[in-house]
Formats: C-alpha cells, sequence, structure tokens
C-alpha cells in the first residue's frame, strides 16, 4: 500500500470531512476540486483535466491506494420541464465524470501493480423516485450501477469500488436552508435517527468503505434511516 489518498471534491461538504479524517490517519492526502483551496484543480467534466490531475498526483505523491469521489451536483426540475443541456450537465458531474475519474485511478493502480479502493458518493435518492429530481435520481442510479460494474471489471487487480448514499445532509448543496424549520425539520423528523446528517456521518461510512477489504461492489446507505420511512405511514 502507498498510503496516498486522492479526494475529489475535497474542499468542502463531505470531500472536505474525508479529507480531513484521513490526514489525522497521517495518510498523504490531495484534494482535488474546481475551487480553491484544494492541491489540484480539476473539473471532472474534463476528460483532459482528469487525466492531466492524476498524472500530477502520481507524480507528486505517488499512486494513491484510496480514491474518494465526493464531487457533485444536486438539481430540481418536473421531467416536463429540464432543458437538455441542464439534464446533461447533471449527467456529466454526477455520472460521467466519477466515471473517468475511477477509471482513471484504476488504470494508475493496475499499472504499478497497486491494488486499491475508490468510494463514490451516490445517494438514496439513486433508488427512491423523487418527484422534481429526475435528473439527479437517475444520474445517481447510473453511478450506482458504475460501481458494481467497476467492482467486478477490477476485483482480478485488487481494486475495490463502493459507494456511500446518504440521505438528505447538512452541506452547500441545501443552499443554507435552516435546519430548525421548514422543509429540513419535516426530514428530520422522518428520519428515523431524529436529524438531518452532517458530512462527518457521510465520512466516516466512506472511510470504512476503505477499510473493508472483503466488501466490493456494495452501495452502502448513511442516511440515519432516512429511506426507512414509509409514504403511506403518515408519520
Amino acid at each position: 500500500m502507498t498510503n496516498v489518498s486522492v479526494v475529489v471534491g475535497g474542499a468542502s461538504g463531505i470531500g472536505a470531512a474525508v479529507a480531513a479524517a484521513q490526514e489525522v490517519a497521517g495518510r498523504t492526502v490531495l484534494i482535488w476540486d474546481i475551487v480553491i483551496p484544494c492541491d489540484i484543480v480539476c473539473d471532472i467534466r474534463d476528460p483532459e483535466q482528469i487525466e492531466t490531475a492524476m498524472a500530477d498526483t502520481v507524480e507528486r505523491v505517488g499512486v494513491p491506494d484510496q480514491v474518494t469521489i465526493s464531487a457533485g451536483v444536486g438539481h430540481g426540475g418536473p421531467l416536463l420541464d429540464i432543458e437538455p443541456d441542464e439534464w446533461d450537465r447533471v449527467m456529466a458531474i454526477n455520472a460521467r465524470g466519477p466515471w473517468l475519474t475511477m477509471r482513471a485511478a484504476a488504470r494508475v493502480m493496475i499499472d504499478a501493480h497497486v491494488p486499491g479502493s475508490i468510494v463514490a458518493t451516490s445517494s438514496i435518492s439513486s433508488r427512491l423516485a423523487d418527484r422534481t429530481m429526475g435528473a439527479y435520481c437517475s444520474s445517481k442510479a447510473a453511478l450506482d450501477m458504475l460501481v458494481k460494474v467497476a467492482a467486478r471489471e477490477w476485483a482480478p487487480y485488487g481494486i475495490r469500488v463502493n459507494a456511500v448514499a446518504p440521505g438528505v445532509t447538512n452541506t452547500a448543496m441545501l443552499g443554507g436552508a435552516p435546519l430548525e424549520t421548514g422543509w429540513l425539520k419535516g426530514v428530520a423528523g422522518r428520519t428515523a435517527l431524529g436529524r438531518v446528517g452532517e458530512p462527518t456521518d457521510i465520512a466516516e461510512a466512506a472511510l470504512a468503505l476503505h477499510q473493508l477489504d472483503w466488501v466490493t461492489g456494495h452501495i452502502l446507505d448513511c442516511d440515519g434511516g432516512l429511506s426507512l420511512h414509509s409514504p403511506i405511514v403518515p408519520a
């Protein structure tokens, strides 16, 4: 093992929590993001930027053996109204970008004969039919299947691929909505453990998946039990 971690989208939110925990654990961590501060600026919609970022990573710190992909974008809008360009943007960031990043990571691991772990950030929305969230749900469903197929294809090289699936989490994606009132209060009330998730909650799950040597192709719900709520039951 090389003890090198890459966190894609690590400048804020869940990615920042993952990077901070890995640094505390003594790992060498490089953050890729489109905003500063980060170690390498990389827009995962661009294949050339990904390849350059991975080459730069290997040159600076060596081949990573843990890669966490937390970059993503939210989206809301009825299927009847979404513009094709909007759909393509969501898919490019939430599904195509993770595929390109995972592929770049797997290639350098395979070339260097380094077994490794890749963890992507999916969502419980990948399997829940959320009204007005068709593009987002579809992108995360695509990511889930990508993780499973990659896990099968890359297992012979000692590369494990998993995903963590958060529920509603207190990150910038919520747009600063207050937790104590409004719709987020309702979400907390429907969550079995009684609150909205925090980035550190999701980071713990991602780090656990990196450590579980006998787990691959798994999508781990990390939602405090939000997805256990039945829409038929009023409370």
